[in-house]
Formats: structure tokens, sequence, C-alpha cells
């Protein structure tokens, strides 16, 4: 490790990381899509496999035992990839809707990258969402103050999460090496998985992401002590998928960026993912 060594990159997730504070579109159009096929969702279900790549989202839900038992119920066979193309088909577009309606940056956002501009730090990205949903999204974001260097989707590689190539891709685009210079910033296990899969630090993020799944006026309806308790029950699963760090929102992130910055100046790598 060269001394001195110091972030070089960090790389956001979308949903539920830099915008849609809950990560309330996706799990609204799992819900949605399912509907339209004859077949009943709880959100809880819908996040489950959430920050997969949305085709493989999909078959992963038509896996799960309950909704493979309705969608047999529904359509009088096992669910196949064929209807996850059909499902896909439909909910790409409309993902794109509820998403564009979902697309307000996460408080503190703006200021954490402003700063970390101005450190010389490039700003990558990597999302489960496709191109053309992003294509409603990103200068949505972008009008609100968050552009970042690079974009990698779902779709664009022949693997995406939790393998690392969106990582390896963002790499390359931002011309930024070696791994553990880069941070990938996540409210997802999948998104966790490819920043400790390519060699660099996850931070995870609990209360605006996917493991809480509140919007900010529910999340501030509750007591301290209900809002203590699904702080801890996202850390502790951000933490099994991988997560060096914690925090909970994006506004919390400069301080995780110096502590790595003075862990690679003495010499440290991310630690091994847990097994």
């Amino acid at each position: 490790m060269s001394a001195g060594m110091t972030v070089r990159a960090v790389i956001f997730d979308w949903s539920g990381t830099v915008v849609d504070f809950g990560s309330r579109a996706p799990a609204a159009a799992f819900v949605e899509v399912f509907r339209e096929f004859g077949v009943e969702l709880s959100e809880a279900e819908a996040r489950g496999p959430m920050g997969l790549p949305k085709w493989d989202h999909l078959r992963a839900l038509g896996d799960l035992p309950r909704i493979g038992a309705a969608w047999r119920a529904a359509h009088g066979r096992a669910f196949e990839n064929a209807d996850v193309d059909r499902l896909h088909e439909v909910f790409e577009p409309l993902t794109a809707r509820v998403a564009a309606r979902h697309a307000a940056l996460v408080p503190g956002v703006v200021e954490a990258v402003r700063e970390l501009r101005r450190r010389g730090v490039k700003i990558g990205s990597t999302t489960g969402y496709t191109r053309p949903i992003m294509e409603r999204v990103g200068p949505l974001a972008a009008e609100h103050g968050f552009a970042p260097d690079n974009l990698v989707c779902a779709g664009d590689l022949p693997a995406g999460r939790p393998t690392p190539l969106m990582m390896y891709r963002c790499f390359v685009d931002l011309a930024v090496w070696p791994a553990r210079a880069v941070v990938k910033v996540d409210d997802t296990a999948p998104g966790l998985v490819e920043a400790t899969a390519a060699g660099s630090w996850a931070v995870g993020v609990a209360m605006s992401g996917n493991a809480v799944g509140l919007a900010p006026e529910e999340l501030a309806r509750l007591g301290a002590g209900e809002q203590a308790r699904l702080r801890d029950a996202a850390t502790d699963a951000l933490r099994a998928a991988g997560a060096h760090y914690v925090i909970d929102t994006v506004a919390d992130l400069l301080p995780v960026v110096d502590a790595i910055d003075a862990r690679l100046a003495a010499g440290e790598s991310p630690p091994a993912p847990p097994p």
C-alpha cells in the first residue's frame, strides 16, 4: 500500500441511497406488476431480493414457495423464465413512471458529494434499475443537484449484482485504482456484495434504504425506541451482507470516508467479507 493513499472514488447506489428515501418506488412496482398478473405480494416479500437486477429480482420472487404456489393457482402451471420475460416487459415502463415520481434526493446528498468532489474524489454509480428507467430518473436527480461521473445500469454488462462487474466498469470509466481506494455506498445486500467482491470498501445505508423501507414522514411519526429497533435490525442485516461501516443516510458519509482514509494511510485493506 502506498503511503498517504486516500479514497479516490465513491460509487453510489441510487434508490434508497441517493434518491427515493425509503426505496418506495421499486417495492411498489414489484407489488403492482405481480398484481397485474393475478398474484398478490406483500411489500416485505417484494423487498426481499432488492438490489438484484430487476429480471433476477422477478425470478427470485417467483421462486419463493408461496408466490410460486400463488402463480400456479392463478395460471395453472409453474412459474417459468418466459413468465419473467412477460413480467419484465410490463415492469420496466411501470417502474420508469413510478421511479420518476420518487426521484427526490435524500437530504444531505448534494452537500456530501460537493465535499467529496472538493477533495478530488470521483463520483460513480451503479443501480439495479435498467437504462430505460434511469433515462427518466437520472435527469430529474441532476436537476436537484446529483449528477455522477458515470452510471452503470442493470443489463449493461453480462452480469450484474452481486457480481463485481459493475464495480469493475466504474473503475474503468473513472480511471481509478486500486479497488481498495474505492468506496461503495448501498442500501441492499447485493449492492454491498458487489463491493466486497471487487475488493472495495462497503458502506451500508440503514435508515433511508430498503431495510427500513419508510418514507421520511412515516419514520418521523415513530417513537425513538421504534426507530432504534429498525436501525439495529437494518444495521445487523447490512453488516451480515459485508458492510464495513453502516450509516443512517448519505448525510453521515464524510466521517466514514475520513476513517477509511486513515486506514488506507496506515496500510489497511478492506477486511474480507463474512463467510
